[in-house]
């Protein structure tokens, strides 16, 4: 239920400070988007060497999906923790895990002495990381911003995190094909040590002083907020069926096909690009165009998302196939922005870990069973996987246009 009586399009815009005018904002937001640069590098890497030490689709669902089951099973406590302890030492700690696993996996890769099981762990690793690193970054960017901010804040981390996608996949392609897989791995490392650095001089969040509960009572309340919210209930359940169709297609299918078609991971990093920047171009939209009713615009949007997935199964070449998904990072970016923005303007800020981890298990919960699927379905035919994907989107879609809650979403 939305308590705030006041929403952000009441205000003036000349009494609405800029985000960038907070130098805590700025520190935030220049160690985030290093450490976010590094894991581009990352991204890359990672199903390259997948498939390079397999030749195997399913082996590749399987290392993500051994990433996915931790992330999903324990973001529920990962939102109740960061209620509960700083969000801030949450983070620390999370990306100091990561830096020491990425650095490890890098070490193994330069010996050549990786085996198949330390990239299962790397991703079990990574996968308890995002559970407890996730729902405090959302817990903890807001404390940083007034309320009103919270739209051109959202923008301006968007807009620079999609930023990133488009600078850093290309070169990590390039260098990767020069230098070596290890190197990707070793400059996701250091890009840590900055996001740490930064979180290091920031203020812990301002924490509500409410009596201490047990932690599954603490994880029910946020079900329960998430559970009496009509909007926001019918909201993420939506994105529940949005992620399934394209958290698999999108992680397996786009790495399969460019290794099958084209073999260069240099065109890997330009189609993750393509969408990227069309991510990026939808952020800053979303940033000027003041949009009033969010549930048909997420509805619409969502119907165009499906008809582009569906269509890369048909394509043949890079530059069609970067051209649809920067239609889809156009859309995907634009409607990313509102709907963080209104969920975050929307909830208490008591509950806001735990109904942060609620929605995003929405978005990480069916990622296990959507790569799974894709897997499958890859090594069966690319080309239908796609077309499901996407035909199944635009049902998804189809069927929460008669839900009046998710269309009168303002």
């Amino acid at each position: 239920m939305a308590t705030a009586t006041v929403s952000a399009a009441n205000v003036p815009v000349a009494a609405v400070e800029h985000p960038l005018r907070n130098p805590n904002y700025r520190l935030w937001l220049t160690g985030g988007t290093i450490s976010l640069l590094g894991d581009q590098f990352y991204f890359v890497a990672l199903p390259w060497l997948v498939l390079q030490q397999t030749g195997s689709a399913v082996a590749m669902g399987a290392i993500m999906m051994a990433g996915a089951i931790p992330r999903a099973l324990l973001m529920l406590m990962g939102g109740a923790v960061s209620d509960r302890m700083s969000a801030r030492k949450i983070m620390m700690a999370t990306a100091t895990a990561r830096t020491i696993c990425v650095t490890v996996i890098g070490v193994l890769v330069w010996l050549r002495i990786l085996r198949i099981w330390e990239l299962y762990a790397l991703a079990v690793a990574f996968g308890v990381a995002d559970a407890f690193g996730v729902p405090a970054q959302s817990a903890y960017m807001p404390s940083l911003v007034k309320r009103e901010q919270m739209v051109a804040a959202s923008s301006v981390s968007q807009s620079t995190a999609q930023l990133t996608t488009i600078v850093g996949p290309i070169p990590a392609g390039f260098v990767i094909k020069a230098l070596g897989l290890a190197w990707a791995f070793f400059v996701d490392a250091i890009s840590f040590l900055f996001i740490i650095g930064a979180l290091w001089k920031l203020p812990d969040p301002p924490k509500p002083q409410t009596a201490r509960k047990a932690m599954l009572h603490s994880i029910g309340e946020g079900i329960a907020y998430v559970v009496k919210d009509v909007p926001l209930r019918s909201l993420m359940l939506l994105i529940l069926a949005l992620n399934f169709c394209i958290a698999g297609p999108g992680s397996i299918g786009l790495a399969y096909l460019t290794k099958t078609k084209f073999g260069s991971p240099a065109d890997f990093g330009i189609v993750i690009s393509a969408f990227a920047a069309g991510s990026l171009l939808g952020a800053l939209l979303a940033g000027v165009w003041k949009i009033r009713r969010r549930g048909v615009m997420i509805l619409l949007v969502s119907i165009v998302l499906g008809i582009c997935l569906g269509s890369i199964g048909l394509l043949g070449k890079v530059w069609s196939i970067a051209g649809v998904l920067m239609i889809m990072g156009v859309t995907a970016g634009l409607i990313n922005i509102h709907i963080g923005a209104w969920i975050m303007q929307r909830i208490d800020l008591a509950v806001r870990g735990r109904v942060a981890s609620v929605l995003m298990l929405a978005s990480f919960g069916i990622a296990p069973i959507s790569l799974a699927v894709a897997g499958f379905l890859v090594a069966w035919s690319l080309k239908m996987m796609f077309l499901l994907a996407g035909g199944l989107m635009v049902l998804a879609a189809t069927g929460a246009a008669f839900q009046k809650a998710v269309r009168e979403i303002e």
